[in-house]
């Protein structure tokens, strides 16, 4: 199934399809104050964020399991 800018989910991660857990998405349904997300301290690389569809591009946010499965990955394969 492809997916196309009107069918991504900002509450999403467009890599796994999992809950991203974006503070700011639940603020903007809710109208609730949230803390920072915790995406705002978190490092995404150039590499990783290449991975994603491209009308998924600052739409949606990578879930931290995927970051932390990539920067795994990237270690590992670190010599």
């Amino acid at each position: 199934m492809q997916t196309t800018a009107l069918s991504i989910d900002p509450t999403r991660c467009p890599l796994c399809g999992g809950d991203n857990r974006c503070a700011m998405e639940v603020e903007k349904a809710t109208g609730e104050p949230q803390p920072p997300c915790w995406c705002v301290t978190a490092t995404f690389t150039p590499d990783l964020l290449a991975r994603l569809p491209a009308e998924a591009q600052g739409q949606a946010c990578i879930c931290a399991r995927c970051l932390a499965r990539f920067n795994a990955n990237t270690q590992e394969s670190t010599p």
